[in-house]
């Protein structure tokens, strides 16, 4: 199991910007890796785990846009 995915809150919280938007375009390479594993008939290997990553993106680009309004 990939622990990229796997950022608490916390842990986004306590992150600088530079550091969230590189987590952010590691975290979508990999989801586009299964993603595409997926389209040439694979199995993923944690069908979870993609479900978990789309929530971290989406946790880590809200994360982003408060700070922008900050």
């Amino acid at each position: 199991m990939n622990d990229m995915a796997m950022l608490r809150t916390e842990e986004i919280d306590d992150m600088s910007k530079e550091d969230l938007e590189e987590k952010l375009e590691e975290i979508r390479l990999e989801l586009a890796k299964e993603k595409a594993q997926v389209k040439i008939g694979g199995v993923p290997e944690n069908p979870g785990n993609m479900n978990e990553m789309k929530r971290t993106v989406a946790r880590i680009k809200t994360k982003l846009r408060e700070r922008e309004v900050e």
